[in-house]
């Protein structure tokens, strides 16, 4: 599991990843709200764990502008203050959890995993884009059958389209971090893909970023 951690108190960060670590957690940390937001709204996180109070741009902002890109990446929301008003707010805003600081980390680890189990709410099982239909409840891109892993690749670029998907991501999100693996695993995965969309007669192609990754887009 990876997951993105939004938190400016550096000392309880520390004390947070590196358990989450001992757990087998992968963390990405950052301390204020503008970053958290620029990489809250990436497809590389299993789930987000966002304080509310913070500098440059507050959780529930980050939490709003998430939820309206139609982002369903689980949330967990921290906040030091106990109010049932701040809760519900983050509820309605479409947190998926909510935890009162101070916490303890066991709970937290326990609602990652039960968060990574149960599918987003309102996540919708058939993406279009320009013609193409994948049915992610099947692995079907409209009469093609995926694999598991191109279907794990083609989900995070159709849920992105137009933008760049780095192949680092990709590696993280299909294989893990921290194993060993092939500099063309992802091409390797990229071409079945890109074979399967041809022979659908789509005019849509996956288009090569160089030095930075992949997008779906129209081809011109």
């Amino acid at each position: 599991m990876r997951i993105l951690y939004v938190e400016d108190e550096k000392f309880l960060a520390e004390a947070v990843i590196h358990i989450l670590k001992k757990a087998k957690i992968d963390v990405d940390w950052v301390a204020d709200g503008e970053e958290g937001l620029e990489l809250a709204l990436k497809p590389n996180y299993d789930a987000i764990v966002l304080d509310i109070m913070l500098p440059k741009m507050s959780g529930l902002d980050i939490l709003a502008a998430v939820r309206g890109r139609n982002i369903k990446t689980p949330i967990i929301m921290l906040s030091a203050l106990s109010e049932v008003d701040d809760k519900i707010k983050g509820l309605d805003t479409g947190a998926d959890d909510y935890l009162a600081k101070p916490f303890k980390t066991a709970e937290l680890i326990a609602r990652l995993h039960a968060l990574s189990r149960r599918p987003p709410l309102n996540n919708a099982k058939i993406l279009k884009y320009e013609g193409l239909e994948y049915d992610s409840a099947n692995r079907m891109l409209n009469e093609a059958e995926l694999t598991e892993k191109e279907a794990g690749i083609f989900e995070m670029l159709i849920k992105n389209p137009g933008a760049v998907v780095a192949k680092e991501q990709i590696l993280a999100r299909i294989w893990g971090n921290g194993i060993e693996y092939e500099d063309n695993y992802v091409e390797v995965y990229i071409s079945y893909l890109r074979k399967k969309i041809k022979n659908i007669g789509s005019n849509v192609k996956i288009k090569t970023v160089r030095g930075l990754g992949y997008k779906l887009c129209l081809e011109n």
